[in-house]
C-alpha cells in the first residue's frame, strides 16, 4: 500500500469520519444527566399537569401533594431583591403509593429518602408553549432487591410521564 494512493487516503478518511462519529455518541451519551429524565411536550401547562396527575391517579395511586414552586419562587425573589423570573409556572406531584413503596423499603429501610415520588411540571419564561415534565432518578444502591426495587421505581416514574405525554416507548 502506498501512503500517497487513493485507496490508503479514503481507508484514513473513512477511519477518521469513523472516530469522530464515535467519539460525538459518546459525547451525546455523556452529556446527557444520569440524576434526572426530562421529557418536553407542546402545549398548555395546566392541560400537561392535569395528564400527569391522572396518569398517577389511573394506578390507584393518590396524589398527595402539589408544590407551587414557581410561586414560591417569584414570591421569595421579591423578598431577596431579585425579580428574575426562573419560571412561567412550576409545580411538582408528589404521591407515595404503598405498594412500591414498601417493597422498596422492604428491601432497604434506608430507601425512605427515595419516597415521596416526585413529578415536576413547568415552563420557562422565553417558552410558553414547551411545557418541561421530568422526575429524579432514584439512584439503585444497596443489595441486589433493594436496586430492582428502585429500577421499578424509576420504570413506574418513566411510565406515568409516557403515559401522560403519550410518548411510545
Amino acid at each position: 500500500m502506498i501512503v500517497g494512493s487513493r485507496r490508503y487516503t479514503g481507508c484514513v478518511i473513512r477511519h477518521l469520519l469513523l472516530s469522530l462519529l464515535i467519539g460525538l455518541a459518546t459525547t451525546t451519551r455523556a452529556a446527557e444527566p444520569a440524576h434526572l429524565k426530562l421529557y418536553t411536550a407542546n402545549g398548555n401547562f395546566s392541560d400537561v399537569k392535569q395528564d400527569v396527575a391522572l396518569a398517577i391517579e389511573s394506578r390507584g395511586f393518590v396524589l398527595e401533594r402539589t408544590l407551587h414552586i414557581g410561586e414560591m419562587l417569584e414570591r421569595t425573589g421579591k423578598d431577596l431583591g431579585t425579580g428574575k423570573p426562573i419560571y412561567r409556572q412550576a409545580e411538582a406531584l408528589q404521591f407515595c403509593p404503598a405498594s412500591v413503596s414498601r417493597r422498596t423499603m422492604e428491601a432497604d429501610p434506608t430507601n425512605i429518602v427515595f419516597c415521596p415520588y416526585t413529578i415536576v411540571v413547568y415552563t420557562l419564561p422565553n417558552e410558553a408553549d414547551k411545557v418541561y415534565v421530568g422526575y429524579r432518578c432514584p439512584e439503585p444502591v444497596g443489595s441486589p432487591d433493594s436496586r430492582a426495587a428502585l429500577r421499578a421505581v424509576q420504570d413506574l416514574l418513566d411510565a406515568i410521564v409516557r403515559e401522560a405525554l403519550n410518548v411510545k416507548k
